[in-house]
């Protein structure tokens, strides 16, 4: 009996590598009974998208005051969508509002990061998949959706054996003398929610799948936790394209020119850089040294700045260092690996900043793009480092670590486009099938 069932699950496996039409002709979906019986071979997962996915929601205390008489409207009104869609926020002239609303503090008297005051903020549907979605129509099948329905065509149920756990972007993990109250008690969360996950199915490790900051975040998760809690938990740590802690170009750029991840149509990109300013998040995964060496990152008529050079640019650029630890600091060169089997896909062959150009010395201006190699928002380079020592690491302690090279896919595609996906799901197969 156990045989049979390992192998209908492989075949339903074999079938997802199949273009889609012949699959949707071979194979109709399983009932509910059906799934349930043929996913006992299998595990739990924990599906964690990028960073645009998450949704939010505020509501306004007394204590908020407004700087425009519309942004208090909702005030004592209770909890309101503040990042879901963007096109409500342009329709609605709120996207001032959302600034403000969205925006951090920094306290000195707790070192770490709060919401402006009168301003309460929340994530939604902490442990379900589908609480990841793109802001806008332009990307369907982002934030992991596609994967979400490939693993949803195997049996795979939200809430029952499919979770996820959004999480609020504004806020950093913790770093060496750098609270974070949030993300402590988010750590603690996805702790009980593993735990949860591998109980409802009978005690079964769990896979996590992460894609781009949402696999960063589960590899800071991860080092946060024992590694005999690892050990008791954890059966695989997928990463997909994941954003590398020694950094890369585009968060530089990021801080720059105004963020590409918060994009709203007919709003520059050089509105929303106050409020991306006050982000500990916007700090992380900047250049680091260690990979980009005297290079120069960005280029002016006056001055080349590389990543040795941020105390210089940053006051040029207009960055405020008052009340936030230095810079430096968050220019993280550690590398840690997670000591549990892990497979890391990216992609390559897709032009990727590597250097900006600011001609006038007028930071803006659009500037001019510079392209190197890389999956068009991660450096090859930093890839390339990255896995080098996660791979020593692991191979010193004798744990699986597996670097698999997509050619021509994007960041964003890696688990949509059609060739990508079905390696992803070949590897996910694998994991599936070993020692289950």
């Amino acid at each position: 009996m156990a045989k049979s069932k390992a192998f209908l699950g492989l075949l339903q496996l074999l079938l997802l590598l199949l273009p889609p039409s012949l699959r949707d002709y071979l194979w109709a979906a399983p009932s509910e009974h059906g799934a349930r019986q043929q996913l006992e071979v299998y595990h739990p997962i924990l599906l964690q998208a990028g960073f645009s996915c998450s949704s939010m929601e505020a509501r306004l205390t007394d204590a908020y005051t407004p700087s425009l008489p519309r942004c208090g409207e909702l005030k004592g009104k209770g909890w309101f969508p503040l990042w879901n869609r963007t096109a409500d926020l342009v329709d609605h002239d709120y996207v001032p509002c959302f600034k403000e609303q969205m925006s951090l503090v920094f306290d000195p008297a707790i070192n770490d990061y709060v919401n402006q005051p009168g301003v309460e903020t929340r994530v939604t549907n902490f442990g379900s998949t589908y609480g990841f979605a793109w802001k806008d129509d332009s990307c369907p099948l982002c934030c992991n959706v596609k994967l979400r329905n490939e693993l949803e065509a195997l049996g795979y149920r939200d809430g029952d054996t499919l979770f996820g756990a959004p999480y609020d972007i504004r806020h950093a993990p913790p770093r060496p003398g750098q609270p974070s109250k949030v993300y402590t008690d988010y750590f603690a969360r996805v702790k009980d929610l593993v735990q949860h996950a591998s109980e409802k199915n009978g005690n079964k490790t769990v896979i996590l799948i992460g894609h781009s900051f949402g696999a960063r975040l589960l590899l800071d998760f991860l080092n946060s936790t024992p590694l005999p809690w690892r050990k008791q938990f954890i059966k695989h740590l997928v990463l997909l394209s994941p954003t590398p802690t020694i950094g890369f170009m585009q968060p530089l750029t990021n801080l720059a020119w105004g963020p590409t991840c918060i994009v709203m149509e007919n709003v520059p990109r050089l509105t929303l850089r106050p409020m991306w300013w006050s982000f500990p998040s916007a700090l992380l995964s900047q250049p680091s040294p260690a990979v980009f060496g005297h290079d120069p990152l960005i280029i002016t008529k006056h001055r080349n700045y590389s990543a040795y050079d941020y105390q210089d640019f940053l006051p040029a650029l207009g960055f405020s260092m008052n009340g936030v630890l230095p810079f430096n600091k968050w220019v993280d060169k550690r590398v840690e690996a997670p000591m549990v089997p892990t497979t890391y896909l990216s992609g390559f062959g897709i032009e990727t900043t590597k250097q900006v150009v600011f001609w006038d010395d007028n930071f803006n201006a659009e500037p001019e793009n510079v392209y190197g190699d890389g999956d068009g928002v991660v450096n090859w380079n930093s890839v390339l480092v990255f896995t080098k020592e996660l791979e020593r690491q692991q191979s010193a302690e004798n744990v699986l670590f597996k670097f698999i090279k997509i050619p021509n896919v994007s960041h964003s595609y890696i688990s949509i486009q059609e060739d990508s996906l079905k390696i992803v799901m070949a590897e996910l197969l694998e994991i599936f099938e070993a020692n289950s």
